[in-house]
């Protein structure tokens, strides 16, 4: 391998540990609540603006119908007055809206359409999000358990182990050696016992032993 090469894989290898430092995730997760947070108010305004829409179709609706019996009630008057020239100007626009009318309730039906679909995205991410608040919890509980627990191996894996077992054992030879100290001291300090031999020879144990000797020496003689 290159000297370049191996340049450019430790760099990689840096880039890529630093990155790995700074995902924590923990604001990982409040940053994906936050942008599903703005993705809610997005849609909560484009579901505002389609209300709005509907509305204003459906008011227009209700304006066409209006005049298109408006219309109708003065072809009626025309003809019972016998004005035709008036009753067919009358049916003529009537007919006109009447096809308006039902582009106009088309047209509604379609922004209906859109509008139950926008409600429907927005409950599923609303739904979406109220479950990743309720993981959140979860996992947040999780990396704060991992990371005790990592920070309890490093502080293991740090320990010198066989530094501390010898450490303990030389305490320990230690107060050994004190307790044979202190119990030295005790026996130097103690009073020497008389030694009396009587005491160790009963009466019956000493005429025995006379009797056999007077019998051993009458018999040498």
């Amino acid at each position: 391998m290159g000297i370049f090469k191996r340049l450019k894989t430790i760099a990689v290898a840096d880039m890529n540990g630093l990155l790995d430092g700074m995902e924590n995730p923990i604001a990982m997760l409040n940053e994906y609540s936050r942008e599903m947070e703005k993705e809610i108010a997005k849609g909560q305004q484009a579901l505002a603006r389609q209300i709005f829409v509907e509305k204003k179709q459906a008011a227009l609706i209700s304006e066409i119908k209006v005049l298109v019996d408006k219309r109708t009630r003065q072809a009626k008057l025309a003809i019972e007055q016998g004005n035709e020239a008036i009753a067919k100007l009358a049916v003529q626009e009537k007919l006109t809206k009447e096809k308006e009318l039902q582009v106009y309730v088309d047209q509604l039906a379609s922004i209906e359409g859109q509008t139950q679909l926008l409600i429907e995205k927005l409950d599923q991410l609303k739904e979406a999000y109220n479950q990743m608040q309720k993981k959140k919890i979860l996992l947040a509980s999780r990396a704060n358990v991992a990371q005790s627990m990592k920070q309890i191996q490093k502080v293991t894996v740090s320990f010198n182990t066989d530094d501390i077992a010898r450490g303990v054992a030389r305490a320990e030879e230690r107060i050994l050696m004190m307790e044979a100290e202190v119990q030295a001291g005790n026996q130097l300090a103690a009073p020497l016992a008389q030694f009396d031999a009587g005491s160790l020879v009963s009466d019956e144990e000493l005429n025995k032993e006379i009797e056999k000797l007077k019998f051993e020496k009458v018999a040498v003689l």
